[in-house]
């Protein structure tokens, strides 16, 4: 069934899609009902045989258990998160290997809380995977992979459909099943990610978890309008610049990955959406406004010139701050049709500085030769077609992501000879993208790197099928089976030497028990 939740009781006012031959129950499963409790929160959706009321507070636990694998044609090293931008060229030694992992890395806990005060609906919501990896963490022995934090969030909602929401939350730009609110991470709840194995989705998703705070207007369980502030970060990528710009710097030991980089932005990113539900479907429009900065330092390559002052050696003189507004639009529409069994979704994104929220996380911004950043144009789109019933679920998935050219020439790089610099560039070789290089020492786990090698990414496309078949589903939980196949190409830029690209076939398998 497809249920309309109208109670400003319940927390999350979706339209999710739900089997109701999931929610029946047999005579030996019945309770009696018990007597309605006006001071108790109460949400349908969210709540399960194994909530705990107490004193005015429901506590639900959930998420599930995941045994896994990937098998992908050409190695990556990787789980089943997939890094997409990172498929190896044709002379890479990876390129000539296959590779098989298996995990149970994805299992997520989760833990729901609601209660209310007076008119006000107060919830929160944790949950988190093992998707990440600690200096420590191998494959070996024990496989001690470290938690991740996914989601954290709590909202209050008030009577006149006005609600207030942050934390740690899947972005505002990622699309909805209906209306505009937050989503769980086991499906139940506005979840409108493609249904795939691999936990980096789909090329072409637009996502992000990340801080935020959000505003919601309801107008009737037909319009909704949201504006959220959400954390900044730039991805960078350039070629052959000299070192006259600053965008960041890596993590502090104290408190962030000390081997990841970390851009100073100097704003929060500023998204804007409305979704709207006329009668058939739903639709969303959303914006998106960011404002990158970088230090710039003229006199590092130019110090001999009037301007620096005749200079005799690089310098910090004249250094200056430079910013660039970006962002972006998108628009997202959802069907439901055929006894309410078929699903089929769009959406597109697109922008200068967006790269980052797709999957594929091509770059934001590249580097001029003055040192100035120069933001990358990104596009993101995918279709979605899914068939639901009642032991087996289908999906197939299409999406593409593509980054423009973004090059500079820099007249006094080689000694005054000059060369093209940033993202892209047409005079960047690729001619030993095709070339195998032997492995960088004897340990044998340090891959050759290939030489003459830019391969700067112009477009990822991406194809996936699969299914998932429950065994049972009722109040004892969910068992069910899935496996997905995708077939993924990496296109790169033109350069010296032509456009090489990397392909890989993958195939994953899940295992999984869900609390009820």
């Amino acid at each position: 069934m497809q249920a309309k939740l109208k109670r400003r009781d319940e927390v999350f006012e979706q339209v999710p899609f739900i089997d109701d031959r999931d929610l029946k129950v047999g005579p030996q499963d019945a309770q009696p009902a018990p007597a309605a409790d006006q001071s108790q929160p109460r949400n349908p959706l969210m709540e399960t045989p194994l909530t705990i009321h107490f004193r005015g507070v429901s506590f639900t636990p959930g998420g599930f258990a995941a045994a896994e694998f990937v098998r992908r044609s050409r190695a990556l090293a990787a789980d089943v998160s997939t890094p997409f931008n990172s498929l190896t060229m044709p002379g890479a030694s990876q390129s000539a290997s296959s590779e098989f992992f298996g995990s149970a890395r994805q299992s997520r806990p989760s833990l729901y809380v609601a209660s209310r005060l007076k008119n006000l609906d107060l919830s929160g919501y944790i949950s988190a995977d093992f998707l990440s990896a600690g200096v420590t963490s191998t494959s070996n022995s024990t496989n001690g992979y470290t938690l991740r934090l996914r989601q954290v969030w709590g909202q209050v909602k008030f009577a006149a459909g006005w609600s207030v929401l942050g934390g740690q939350t899947w972005t505002l730009l990622a699309e909805g099943k209906s209306g505009i609110g937050p989503s769980d991470d086991a499906g139940k709840v506005n979840d409108a990610r493609p249904m795939t194995i691999d936990s980096t989705y789909n090329v072409g998703f637009t996502y992000a978890r990340q801080y935020g705070i959000r505003l919601t207007k309801d107008f009737g369980d037909r319009v909704w309008v949201a504006v959220s502030m959400e954390n900044p970060q730039a991805t960078l990528v350039t070629h052959n610049n000299a070192a006259n710009f600053l965008v960041g710097q890596t993590g502090a030991s104290s408190s962030y990955n000390s081997t990841a980089n970390y851009s100073f932005n100097p704003n929060p990113d500023i998204i804007a959406k409305m979704a709207f539900e006329p009668g058939f479907g739903h639709y969303e429009v959303f914006g998106l406004f960011s404002r990158f900065r970088d230090r710039v330092f003229p006199c590092e390559e130019n110090f001999a010139s009037a301007a620096c002052g005749d200079l005799t050696a690089a310098s910090a003189a004249k250094a200056y701050n430079d910013s660039k507004n970006g962002g972006g639009f998108g628009a997202n529409a959802r069907w439901i049709f055929l006894d309410k069994r078929y699903v089929f979704g769009l959406h597109g994104f697109g922008g200068s500085g967006v790269g980052r929220y797709g999957t594929a996380q091509l770059p934001d911004v590249s580097v001029r030769a003055d040192g100035t950043l120069a933001l990358v144009k990104d596009e993101q789109g995918l279709i979605t077609l899914e068939r639901r019933g009642k032991k087996l679920d289908l999906y197939m998935y299409g999406g593409t992501e593509y980054a423009s050219r973004t090059a500079d020439f820099d007249p006094l790089a080689n000694k005054g000879v000059g060369q093209q610099v940033g993202y892209g560039a047409p005079l960047f070789s690729n001619a030993g993208c095709y070339s195998e290089t032997v492995p960088k020492d004897s340990t044998g786990f340090v891959p050759g790197t290939l030489a003459n090698c830019t391969a700067d990414t112009r477009v990822l496309i991406e194809g996936t099928g699969g299914f998932w078949y429950r065994f049972y589903a009722g109040p004892r939980g969910t068992l069910r089976f899935g496996t997905q196949y995708s077939y993924v190409t990496r296109n790169t830029w033109s350069g010296v030497g032509g456009d090489p690209h990397g392909i890989d076939n993958m195939v994953f398998t899940s295992f999984r028990y869900y609390l009820p």
